[in-house]
């Protein structure tokens, strides 16, 4: 099973509204067993992973055991369920992962195997596979994508300097990391602050992954954001969203949309976006994952609204001193909830992570 988990994120922040689900199908004929079938969520989301594990594994799947993380689905399309391709093939053993939050299948795929006569074994590594598949878990739960945090903190607890533009923090063993994570996603957010002070182009720039950027999303309730800006010149090749106000300057906002940039419209609380509102936008346009990446205004919006699932601090060596952007957030104020999933090095840096429980 942890092989199918580790195998699911292939295709992270790429099955479109699917989660990205591993399937392994093992089979012993007395002499040990072997795997005879691997599968992933295809890209886009179809077929899903038991289908292209069961088409790898032909004839060598009657009898084997198959090692799904997340529960078979139980619903018909125009091709059968995979709780019923399992069947079909002859499977004689499913092991599960994580539950399925999904009405049409919750329960009733495993339902499906069992009147079948097929072993099944459940919430086997279920709490890693969640991990794993958080963000179609929450969309399904909670009608919002997985909000990720991710900052780069200094020595001294500084995101950066005021008017002084992107300011390194950390390495480049980090930055890649950061960049990984990107890839993952199906969104990565900042705020119009942080898209006028940097000027980034919020792409992945790993050699082999470039075409993995995520969508682009700037809270920009006026239209701030400048033709000239990075993330407008590649606009036509990555989605570049843009929150606005209805009351927006119109003839920005039209010009904009020439160049290809995508508007979501968006309600204002206090003078701030409303966040909750403008979420369950993003969960209806498919997103399942969100990295939030800058700045601190922004993420104390999200850390105050409560909508924070994941929280990625980097942290470098060096300080920044005076005249720094004190974070928001450290390692000694995460909020309560929250369980530390790992620590990383990345040379002289270091990297934190802590995850809400789904299951």
């Amino acid at each position: 099973m942890a092989a199918a988990i580790r195998l699911s994120r292939r295709n992270l922040g790429r099955t479109a509204t699917n989660p990205s689900v591993g399937t392994i199908i093992v089979r012993d004929d007395g002499s040990g067993p072997m795997i005879v079938g691997t599968g992933v969520t295809a890209v886009g989301g179809r077929p899903h992973a038991e289908t292209e594990a069961l088409a790898e594994a032909g004839p060598l799947a009657r009898g084997a055991t198959a090692y799904v993380t997340l529960e078979p689905c139980a619903h018909h399309g125009r091709t059968p369920p995979c709780a019923n391709a399992l069947v079909s093939a002859g499977i004689q053993r499913v092991v599960g992962a994580a539950s399925d939050p999904d009405p049409r299948v919750s329960g009733k795929g495993y339902a499906i195997l069992r009147a079948a006569g097929v072993e099944v074994v459940e919430r086997v590594l279920a709490k890693g596979a969640a991990e794993q598949m958080a963000g179609y878990l929450i969309r399904s739960l909670r009608k919002r994508p997985e909000v990720i945090l991710k900052l780069a903190l200094s020595a001294d607890g500084m995101i950066g300097r005021k008017g002084a533009g992107q300011v390194s923090i950390t390495g480049d063993a980090a930055r890649r990391e950061v960049h990984l994570i990107r890839a993952e996603a199906d969104a990565v957010l900042i705020g119009i602050g942080t898209a006028l002070e940097d000027d980034p182009a919020l792409t992945v720039r790993l050699p082999g992954l470039e075409g993995r950027s995520p969508a682009r999303i700037v809270l920009d309730r006026h239209i701030r954001l400048p033709e000239t800006a990075k993330l407008v010149s590649e606009a036509d090749r990555i989605p570049l969203y843009i929150a606005a106000c209805a009351d927006a300057d119109q003839q920005r906002r039209a010009a904009l949309e020439r160049r290809g940039v995508r508007f979501i419209g968006t309600e204002t609380v206090d003078g701030r976006i409303a966040l909750p509102e403008m979420m369950e936008d993003l969960a209806a346009l498919g997103m399942a994952s969100v990295l939030v990446e800058g700045g601190a205004e922004v993420a104390r919006a999200f850390l105050e609204e409560g909508l924070v699932d994941r929280i990625i601090l980097f942290t470098g060596p060096e300080a920044i001193g005076e005249g720094g952007i004190m974070s928001p957030i450290d390692a000694d104020s995460v909020p309560p909830g929250f369980r530390k999933l790992r620590e990383t090095r990345f040379g002289e840096d270091r990297a934190v992570e802590w995850i809400r429980d789904l299951v």
